[in-house]
């Protein structure tokens, strides 16, 4: 993979490309599976050569790796923008939720190959960061539902009987989102966010 001009005029387009490149490769690996998906495949869908390919992407699996890398750091970047600790715990975790959930419900085909073809790049080294990227979010994840915890318990009440469960469970619920969302659904994003938040809280 060639490395990235540093003009900010050529990097900006560099960097849309790249991005319709990984776009394009999560919508033929969720429809195809990744090992069904050709570098032919790939070149048709992008209308790039095999060269342009590897000078945006570089391999395959480095393409997979950008496609999981596409789901987390933005989100990470959002929840770090929205100032979590500023809020009181429940709009917190709302404002979590929603966020994460209007990730996911925007990139669809990257979370169907993230939970299809994880297995395919979890040796690899560069897997490490794409684990740390979860791991911090999950960390967060935790951290606030911690906060709505304390809340509740300073009124003589505790909202979970197993906060680590409760992460699991909204972690399932999110991840397999684009199993049954469609954008024009009955619910919109910021309702199923909402939804899951009153599942946990109870509510």
């Amino acid at each position: 993979m060639a490395i990235p001009p540093t003009r900010p005029a050529l990097r900006q387009r560099y960097d849309a490309k790249r991005d319709g490149v990984v776009q394009a490769a999560a919508a033929l690996f969720a429809e195809r599976g990744y090992h069904a998906t050709t570098m032919q495949d790939l070149t048709e869908a992008t209308g790039l050569t095999a060269g342009g390919l590897y000078h945006y992407i570089g391999s395959k699996e480095q393409l997979l790796l950008a496609i999981c890398d596409t789901l987390m750091e933005p989100l990470l970047a959002e929840a770090e923008a929205l100032d979590l600790d500023a809020l009181a715990p429940e709009a917190a975790l709302r404002a979590l939720v929603r966020a994460w959930v209007e990730q996911v419900a925007t990139h669809r085909d990257h979370m169907v190959v993230f939970l299809q073809e994880r297995h395919v790049i979890e040796r690899d080294p560069q897997w490490r960061h794409v684990a740390a990227s979860r791991k911090r979010f999950e960390r967060l994840l935790d951290r606030t539902l911690a906060r709505v915890e304390q809340e509740d318990g300073a009124s003589g009440a505790r909202r979970f009987a197993d906060r680590r469960l409760t992460t699991f469970a909204l972690l399932g619920m999110v991840n397999h989102l684009p199993q049954w969302y469609r954008p024009r659904g009955r619910l919109s994003v910021e309702q199923i966010a909402d939804g899951f938040c009153d599942m946990v809280l109870g509510g």
